[in-house]
């Protein structure tokens, strides 16, 4: 039954009864300072929820270490809509949220988690560069798979995982709509390549000749060249750091956290 602690009150000042004690005025306020806090929390569930649905993250805190929680999911969408049917992750809701984790006093360290089929290639390499320069311990994580643009966001963080069933498909760079058939399409694919591939070996482990190698392959890919290579093998490589789970790359980047408070 609901009972009004105010209107118990009202009700012993207009009928006095000696053997019904009146409700103290502190247990009133514990109450609802309970309620205030069961609020609090629940909007802040809340709240927490709708930026899952509403931006693919979510930050969570335990043992004293608050961390952030980035998806990317789908394809990345850079200058133009991707079709509704299409599942995406827009750079404009990814970009400010890295700048809102490397700002905050309370956010801890970043935890990337990848299922990507790659996208937009500047986006994508805008968004590994914007990880590549945090100072907040960072910890990327592919799951299923972390293709074509989705290679150098893996290798951005600090420390790369990978599980062992998950894939990522290697190949050179390509372009849609109209190609115009002159000598500075070609130098502009070649310019775009290098970039990517300079930022992948300088931020993993990967030698670029192996790293070429498995991108211009022909014998692999039925209507491509390039390569498709597991978790073991992308590990193998020296492209990831390890192959693990989420509470592997959790504990890693934890540990990286309370290191860099030591420090």
């Amino acid at each position: 039954m609901y009972y009004n602690a105010d209107y118990k009150n009202s009700k012993n000042e207009e009928d006095t009864d000696e053997n019904e004690p009146s409700v103290p005025d502190v247990k009133k306020h514990d109450n609802n300072d309970e309620n205030d806090d069961e609020s609090k929390a629940a909007e802040k569930q809340d709240i927490q929820f709708h930026n899952i649905a509403n931006s693919g993250s979510i930050t969570t805190r335990k043992d004293n270490i608050t961390i952030h929680s980035l998806i990317i999911a789908g394809q990345v969408e850079g200058h133009f809509m991707l079709p509704s049917q299409t599942k995406s992750t827009k750079y404009e809701h990814v970009i400010p949220q890295l700048v809102g984790v490397e700002e905050s006093s309370e956010i801890d360290g970043l935890l990337i988690l990848l299922n990507t089929v790659g996208g937009d290639v500047e986006a994508g390499l805008a968004i590994a560069e914007m990880i590549s320069g945090m100072t907040k311990p960072t910890v990327s994580l592919v799951l299923g798979g972390g293709h074509s643009i989705g290679v150098p966001l893996a290798v951005s963080a600090n420390k790369s995982f990978i599980v062992p069933s998950a894939t990522m498909t290697i190949h050179p760079v390509r372009l849609n709509g109209l190609v115009i058939g002159v000598p500075q399409t070609f130098t502009y694919f070649l310019k775009m390549q290098e970039r990517i591939l300079d930022f992948i070996v300088k931020n993993s482990k990967v030698n670029k000749e192996t790293f070429n190698e498995l991108m211009l392959k022909t014998d692999e890919l039925a209507a491509d060249i390039g390569s498709v290579i597991d978790g073991l093998k992308a590990v193998d490589i020296g492209l990831i750091d390890a192959v693990g789970n989420l509470s592997e790359a959790i504990l890693a980047l934890k540990t990286m956290i309370l290191e860099k408070r030591k420090g």
